[in-house]
């Protein structure tokens, strides 16, 4: 057992585990009876006072640069956008379509680096980017034959991975302006995300705002404290021990991890067209993954 003790093969384990666990939040938005909108309100509010108990218990400072206090706000504010659209797709295609969709804030993080930091991009990424394309195709076409809300799912997970890349755009911006540690940062994002989410739930999710019994409440905490925190401290620890090559194969296990768990734990049907579809992007968001962090 001396392969365990081994600095990426704990990294490994990590990462994989801390992805499943974020694939495995799909099916508590898919089962709790609350909105989409108060579901990542909720979250957010959550994660903020643990990461702030953190900071406080490490004594981990908050940036003090103005510049960097309005991009921790605004990073947290996409992040609750994302998480929000995200849980309407859940609801409209299920957790596994949804999932993928979102993955492909890649191709978004993309363009971002290529038009506003004029990031040299590569003929791989665009041959990525069109892989990808096919790929949502052929997992739409059969959809849409059958589910009056395919469009509303489609058109919410893909600009859900669209804010989450401006998410981590302004995350890194926070960091060019001063260098911030984790839980401070963190907590930062939560309470800008809560911001923004709290009058959206008052609005879209009057009648679905609270859990309705003890066991919802449970897996709010759970979905606030293990998917938020847990999963992303460790995923924050493996990535900068592993290579590109591998942190890219792996973050593919989040939706894998999400179709599985819908066909056969929801029983989502998923059609061998759709299946052939899931791999082609998730192949394209592995070239674009390895890609954009080289």
């Amino acid at each position: 057992m001396r392969w365990i003790n081994h600095p990426q093969t704990l990294s490994i384990l990590g990462l994989l585990i801390g992805c499943i666990l974020f694939g495995m939040g799909s099916l508590i938005v898919a089962y709790v009876d609350v909105g989409a909108y108060a579901m990542s309100f909720w979250r957010l509010v959550i994660s903020s006072v643990v990461f702030v108990l953190l900071a406080r218990l490490f004594r981990q400072k908050f940036p003090q640069s103005r510049s960097a206090l309005i991009y921790a706000l605004l990073a947290g504010a996409a992040l609750g956008l994302d998480l929000a659209l995200w849980h309407e797709s859940i609801h409209a295609v299920g957790p596994g379509i949804s999932t993928l969709l979102n993955s492909l804030q890649i191709f978004f993080l993309t363009f971002i680096g290529f038009y506003f930091f004029a990031e040299h991009q590569k003929l791989i990424q665009l041959v990525s980017l069109i892989l990808a394309v096919m790929g949502v195709v052929l997992i739409a076409s059969p959809e849409f034959g059958h589910n009056m809300q395919a469009g509303w799912g489609f058109i919410t997970g893909i600009i859900s991975g669209a804010c989450l890349a401006i998410s981590l755009t302004w995350v890194r911006q926070v960091h060019y302006h001063e260098p911030t540690p984790l839980f401070s940062l963190m907590a930062l994002v939560g309470l800008g995300g809560a911001i923004v989410m709290l009058p959206l739930m008052l609005w879209l999710d009057q009648d679905h705002m609270l859990p309705k019994t003890p066991h919802e409440l449970g897996w709010i905490l759970v979905y606030g404290t293990v998917m938020q925190c847990l999963a992303f401290g460790v995923i924050t620890f493996s990535i900068p021990r592993l290579s590109l090559a591998v942190t890219g194969l792996l973050l593919l296990s989040e939706p894998v991890a999400a179709l599985v768990l819908d066909y056969f734990w929801l029983n989502k049907t998923i059609t061998s067209i759709q299946w052939l579809g899931a791999t082609l992007t998730m192949f394209a968001i592995y070239l674009g993954s390895v890609k954009v962090r080289h």
